[in-house]
């Protein structure tokens, strides 16, 4: 019994249990992602037009990356109660939403429901920092795969709920709300007590690679299921038994990867303490755990400064020694007030708090090229229907799902091409982004075009260079600026994401879209006028008018293809400057 519960305790505390763990809760916190298919009820039930169901798409978005409050909170709470709050944000939009929907309590007026929309999807913030703190702490020599595992399953989960929601095969097409607002709460709260950084994660075993190779083929298998059961059920007529074993397959691949930590604990030979010292901490997160449990911190120029002159004669092993003894006396000598040494500032690669790395341009570059990157990979998506409505499709929901399981693979792919530069080549991972904004820009142009099966392959490639943006950028962020103050750092740059679409969305792309509309609609008899008198007047028109051809995003599409070849350039600059950081986060382990 006592060797059971041995077993027990280590596989509770087994960094792979918590990874697969925070995977079952990004599969179903990517709320965002939903909202396509619950905004048709909330429109038809409280009779709102298209730019009332836009305000609160606004506010979906919003919601989706402002998360300031959970990057803060996840310094002073466990990450299990920054779990229960997110689950309660949840519980409280979305139920309220399902409320008023339903008729079960009065309907709000429309900027009260956009604050629930909001508050709803915020909770989608909670989940991603605990999943990604959590995990990046516990595979530090990872982070790459880690972050696009995490951050793709976040995106697939739109699909995975929409499939389990064709289960229940309700009439009532608000059940779906209700679905969103419950189930991730309960998903979160029933694992919320496993997701924390572990012990000993700090060791590379052998059994990493083969593990992540299993994660990886089950994310091939299941964007590819999900691929084919879209497509059979939009094109084909199935029974609702057909549907059942649809889902149960789902499920089966959904929690097949817990397999590996059943595995690792309890069939694999337990190591003996001799190889477990054989294995050791990595030297640079030894390090880097060393300085940052000290106040003061020395560069060798001050320690130079301070040495004997014979201390040049020594061995290099002998200097070394004589060296830490004097930084050990120098920082005694500080703590009792003999001497009064200033702390030098962090160096890329070492741990910053938030301000510190406000005043860094490599922060800045991460920034803007990431608004330029994926905000114009959202303006696509959010504008997926109407461009395909524009070319002459009917079947807009085939590029919906493409999309979505692109950004998936694109996330999945981001995390391992990116990771495979930083430690086969010791190469700066944002090199990777730039691959990914060439993606864009190039997906973008075709959309421009409108060439016969353009749409397709714009689709696929705009799916892939957005998704990878979140598997490399929050990677790349605490390589240059640590994992301390890790939280804080993505929820900042997620900023980049909505800030990005206000523009070339919100502005730019329905701008241009409306004033060609409108020419249509008014024929040859069209007379040009400036955009302040013709955006009033479709803020007071009850229906927006529709555009039919290329012309419609032909000049956006260009425009974003301009943009993201902007990005390229920003990337760029950035591979340039981070060059030496990546050589001594990595080249060693080259050696």
């Amino acid at each position: 019994m006592g060797r059971f519960g041995e077993k027990f305790t280590s596989f509770f505390n087994n960094r792979w249990l918590v990874f697969v763990a925070a995977m079952w809760v990004q599969s179903c916190g990517g709320i965002g992602y939903v909202f396509g298919s619950i905004s048709p009820v909330i429109k038809s039930s409280l009779s709102y037009n298209q730019r009332q169901v836009a305000s609160l798409g606004v506010a979906k978005d919003l919601g989706d990356s402002v998360g300031f409050l959970p990057g803060i909170l996840s310094d002073f709470l466990p990450l299990w109660g920054v779990l229960l709050i997110g689950a309660i944000q949840n519980l409280i939009g979305y139920g309220w939403v399902w409320l008023v929907v339903t008729g079960r309590t009065p309907v709000l007026p429309l900027w009260a429901m956009c604050i629930l929309i909001f508050v709803g999807t915020n909770g989608e913030t909670y989940f991603n920092t605990a999943a990604l703190v959590s995990c990046v702490q516990n595979f530090p020599k990872n982070r790459g795969p880690v972050v696009g595992i995490l951050k793709g399953f976040a995106g697939l989960s739109g699909a995975i709920l929409t499939q389990i929601y064709a289960l229940l095969h309700s009439p009532d097409q608000a059940s779906l709300i209700f679905m969103v607002a419950v189930g991730p709460g309960i998903v979160a709260i029933s694992l919320m007590f496993i997701i924390r950084p572990v012990g000993g994660h700090r060791q590379v075993r052998s059994s990493d690679g083969f593990s992540f190779s299993i994660i990886y083929g089950v994310c091939l298998i299941l964007a590819a299921y999900l691929m084919g059961v879209m497509l059979v059920q939009d094109l084909v007529y199935v029974s609702e038994t057909v549907v059942t074993i649809f889902t149960l397959i789902l499920f089966v691949l959904l929690l097949f990867p817990i397999v590996i930590p059943i595995f690792l604990n309890f069939f694999r030979d337990p190591k003996s303490p001799a190889e477990e010292a054989l294995l050791g901490p990595d030297k640079q997160e030894s390090s880097k755990s060393e300085d940052s449990s000290q106040d003061i911190l020395f560069s060798e120029s001050e320690l130079e400064d301070e040495k004997p002159k014979e201390a040049d004669l020594l061995p290099a092993s002998e200097r070394r020694k004589r060296m830490a003894r004097l930084q050990s006396r120098i920082a005694q000598a500080a703590a009792e007030g003999a001497v009064r040494i200033k702390k030098r500032r962090p160096h890329r690669g070492e741990d910053f708090t938030m301000m510190e790395a406000l005043i860094k341009a490599d922060l800045w570059l991460i920034f803007f090229s990431l608004m330029l990157g994926s905000g114009s990979g959202l303006t696509v998506i959010d504008n997926l229907g109407q461009m395909s409505e524009s070319l002459g499709y009917d079947n807009t929901h085939v590029f919906v799902s493409m999309i979505s399981i692109f950004n998936f693979l694109g996330r999945i792919g981001g995390g391992y091409f990116s990771e495979r530069v930083v430690s086969d080549y010791a190469y700066p991972r944002p090199v990777a982004m730039a691959v990914a904004q060439v993606f864009l820009a190039v997906g973008h142009f075709l959309f421009a075009m409108g060439w016969p099966g353009s749409m397709y392959v714009g689709t696929l490639l705009v799916g892939l260079g957005y998704g990878a943006h979140w598997a490399i950028v929050p990677a790349a962020a605490s390589e240059l600026f640590g994992l301390k103050k890790f939280a804080a750092l993505y929820n900042f740059l997620t900023l980049a994401n909505p800030a990005g679409s206000l523009i070339m969305s919100g502005v730019l792309a329905s701008s241009i879209y409306d004033r060609e509309a409108e020419k249509q609609a008014h024929g040859q008899n069209y007379v040009h006028r400036g955009l302040s008198f013709s955006f009033p007047n479709f803020l007071r028109a009850e229906e927006s008018l529709k555009c039919k051809g290329t012309i419609c995003f032909f000049v956006t599409s260009l425009t974003l293809s301009g943009l993201c070849v902007v990005a390229v350039i920003l990337s760029l600059i950035l591979v340039h400057r981070t060059k030496p950081v990546y050589r001594n986060l990595y080249g060693s382990s080259r050696r």
